[in-house]
């Protein structure tokens, strides 16, 4: 793991970020926070999620769901915003600098409620908090596209992108925020008054960017993000959790890495090609006809880089050089797509549908699938099967068995109506062996035959 991910890691830990938002001389407004990641050091380029935004927007959050909008200028914010981004130690600076207070950005001591002379510090070195100025706020018109055509459908199918449970009180609450899902903003860090000239330690590595077409289904994934936002940095920044690529829409992705509320806007790294930033964190979580979905939403980074260059240089006049300083997409073989032949395992993957419920199961002969008994509840009952490997095709079937509800073993079996052709058929491991062994997955976990 070290060799493979390391430097991904470093990478990841020296562009992540967190970014709070408060009102001037507000305090007890509250402060809304949410993760980043530093595009350019030397020119203090940030991106991070918009959701934090919406109370400031002048005109409300209807702006953000105009078919129109692309981008919005900064001052779309009132004049009491005041943002502020903290990062860790930097490669040139590993001990970091003595953490300074700033009037209504909380960032409290989490490792002990009392202090004493003789308390020693825990937890790692931090930056202290600088301020920022909104430059734009802006979105991936194909990601926000993709959105509404996936996750749309009746109030019953409607999905939800939250950390509150849908029988949470105050659920309703959650509308701003999701009209805020798939915009991002682009801040830049005011500089240093007490770092010296040319000081080392606000420079960096460039952030390298790979074009998300080029990664394939299943390519390993690491997520850098704050959870929690501003609480509790010295144990939350930068915390890292790793997956692999579960699924992509055009600029829409899906991964099963484990990300927290506050991760929104955090950087999704791969391994290869150089360690490079391939999209930012969309949603941590959601939920569909109010069950839980483990997956968090991503965009792809290097839409997001497109916009923001053309915004630029187009509300801002005489920002060539602010544009230049973006970073640029690396020229990227295109992986190769998922070698159907060479999985069976891949092919012998369905989808279940029985009604509005619909889950994965597995061909294990040409007429019969298993599934789970509380995707298919009752026998008899009448299910349409669905695969796409090597081709896609629909066959209807029914259960001839289910366990009982009480049985601590979920399983039920399909019979099909008509044999699944040129579908080849797993094998079946003979013994277990423990240890650490590669194991692949794949099933379909957030969409239906009507989703596409």
């Amino acid at each position: 793991m070290g060799r493979l991910w390391g430097p991904a890691m470093r990478a990841a830990e020296q562009a992540g970020c967190v970014v709070s938002a408060s009102r001037a001389d507000q305090p007890e407004e509250g402060l809304w926070s949410c993760s980043g990641v530093i595009l350019n050091r030397s020119s203090g380029l940030v991106l991070c999620h918009g959701g934090i935004f919406t109370p400031f927007l002048r005109a409300g959050t209807g702006v953000l769901t105009a078919a129109d909008a692309t981008f919005l200028p900064g001052d779309s914010c009132g004049d009491d915003l005041r943002l502020h981004v903290q990062w860790g130690p930097t490669v040139a600076n590993p001990a970091g600098r003595a953490r300074q207070a700033i009037p209504g950005l909380c960032t409290p001591e989490c490792a002990s409620q009392e202090s004493s002379p003789n308390a020693q510090p825990r937890g790692r070195p931090l930056e202290p908090p600088r301020p920022a100025e909104l430059l734009l706020l802006l979105s991936c018109p194909a990601f926000r596209a993709q959105l509404a055509r996936l996750y749309g459908g009746e109030a019953a199918e409607q999905w939800r992108f939250s950390s509150r449970a849908p029988e949470d009180e105050g659920w309703e609450d959650e509308e701003d925020l999701l009209r805020a899902l798939g915009w991002f903003a682009l801040l830049r860090v005011r500089p240093d008054q007490e770092a010296a000239p040319g000081d080392t330690a606000e420079c960096g590595p460039p952030l390298a960017v790979a074009p998300f077409r080029a990664l394939s289904k299943g390519t390993p994934l690491l997520a850098c993000g704050s959870p929690f936002g501003t609480f509790c940095p010295d144990i939350f920044l930068n915390t890292l959790s790793r997956g692999v690529l579960s699924n992509a829409v055009g600029p829409l992705l899906l991964t099963d890495a484990r990300c927290l509320p506050g991760t929104e806007g955090g950087g999704v790294f791969v391994a290869r090609p150089a360690e490079a930033l391939v999209a930012l964190v969309a949603a941590p979580f959601c939920w569909k006809a109010r069950e839980w979905v483990g997956l968090t939403l991503l965009c792809a980074a290097a839409p997001l880089l497109h916009v923001a260059r053309g915004a630029l240089l187009r509300l801002r006049p005489g920002s060539a050089l602010l544009a230049s300083q973006l970073p640029r997409v690396m020229g990227v073989r295109r992986a190769l797509p998922l070698p159907a032949p060479e999985l069976p395992w891949a092919a012998a993957a369905v989808l279940v549908e029985c009604g509005t419920v619909w889950g994965s199961g597995v061909a294990v002969a040409p007429r019969l699938v298993i599934t789970c008994r509380h995707v298919v509840p009752r026998e008899k009952a009448r299910v349409l099967v669905s695969f796409t490997i090597p081709r896609s095709a629909a066959i209807w079937g029914h259960v001839v068995f289910a366990t009982q509800a009480m049985s601590p073993y979920d399983i039920a079996v399909v019979s099909l109506e008509k044999a699944l052709d040129d579908v080849p058929m797993p094998v079946f491991a003979e013994q277990f062996h423990e240890g650490l062994w590669a194991l692949g997955d794949l099933r379909y976990p957030v969409s239906c035959s009507a989703c596409g």
